[in-house]
Formats: C-alpha cells, structure tokens, sequence
C-alpha cells in the first residue's frame, strides 16, 4: 500500500505543526512552503478548505490513506458516543501507533515498519498489521531475537512519555493496553469537529 514519502517539512510547514515530530525547518520558516508561503496577505479559506485540510492533517498524523480513514470514520459514526473523539480512539489503538506511544518507535512510520517486519506481538503472536485494533488489555511486545535491534534499543533509551492508557515494562520490552484513551488524554491538535462536517456533506 503506498504511503507519503516525499519531504516531512514541507507537510508540517503547510499545516503550520511538527506533526511528525519536531522539525528545524519548520522553526526557521514556520509559514507555508511555496513563492506565496510567506505573503502577508492571505485569502481567506473556504469552510470546505478548512475542513479538508484538518482531514489532511489527521491522515498525514497517523499515517493512514484516504479509504482506511473513510473506514474508521463509518466505525466511529456506528460506536455510541461523540463520532469525533471515536475516531480519534480508533487511530490511537492502532498497533503502529500504539508501539510509536510506547517508545519503541521515535516515529509512527518506524513503528509501522517494525510492525510489517514482524518483530511485534499481541498476546504471544506475531502480528505484521500495522492497522491493527488493539482491545482493552491486550499485551504488545517486541520479539525476542528483536530486542536488541539498535532503533528499538536507542528509542526506548530516549523515551520518556507516557500515557494513561498504556503501561510499559522496559525490561521486558512489553506493554499493556489498558483501555482505550479519552480524548484530554490524546495530545494531538486535531479538531475533530470539522472532520465530522466535511464527511457528513
């Protein structure tokens, strides 16, 4: 399945956030790219604009195209609940996503590519979906011929966030999936609302 692989500053730079992590060029040109980027006159954008660019954002975030997005967005609209902060939780309990929340990962497309090389399990087996849904209580791990992989090692070194929704053991290169997150708890600056607006036209 393709996936963005072209310059990560260029996307930050256009949506004005280091959504991939931080980034100098965005701290030394925090405008849009492109001859008109630094323009003090802008025209103002269209609601539809608006809407389709936090769409944007979201998929560049998480690492997720256009159709498994629609998906996860038709699963939030049928949970009980508000569709916005549900479709938030779905992207978080993603296994790629959640092995980059744990620290094993310093990026999201990294702990995707662990996940596809298959030196990640939940509950004892080898797993290679990144895409994945994680359930309360389920228990991801690195394998263990794969620990001693340097990015893992260096990663887990440098790591110290945490979120309540997980618990992870350093030693055993293992973590838990308590529940699924609550949307104060989610740190990205993703307006959900407006997502809900553009796919309910």
């Amino acid at each position: 399945m393709a996936r963005y692989t072209g310059p990560k500053s260029k996307i930050a730079r256009k949506f004005g956030e280091p959504i991939f992590g931080p980034d100098k060029a965005l701290e030394k040109k925090p405008y849009a790219p492109g001859m008109h980027g630094n323009g003090k006159r802008r025209s103002k954008k269209s609601d539809y604009a608006v809407q389709l660019a936090e769409k944007q954002k979201a998929k560049y975030t998480y690492g997720i195209l256009e159709k498994q997005f629609l998906n996860l967005f038709k699963e939030a609209s049928r949970r009980s609940g508000i569709t916005g902060e549900n479709l938030l939780m779905l992207c978080e309990s993603r296994l790629d996503n959640t092995i980059f929340r744990l620290g094993v990962s310093p990026t999201r497309s990294g702990a995707r590519q662990l996940v596809s090389h298959k030196h990640v399990t939940v509950n004892g087996s080898v797993v290679n979906i990144p895409s994945y849904q994680l359930k309360a209580g389920d228990v991801v791990a690195v394998r263990e011929k794969s620990k001693s992989l340097h990015v893992v090692k260096a990663s887990i070194e440098t790591n110290s966030k945490a979120f309540p929704w997980l618990e992870f053991d350093k030693g055993s290169v293992a973590g838990k999936f308590l529940q699924y997150p609550v949307r104060d708890d989610i740190p990205e600056n993703i307006n959900t609302q407006l997502i809900v607006e553009l796919y309910s036209k």
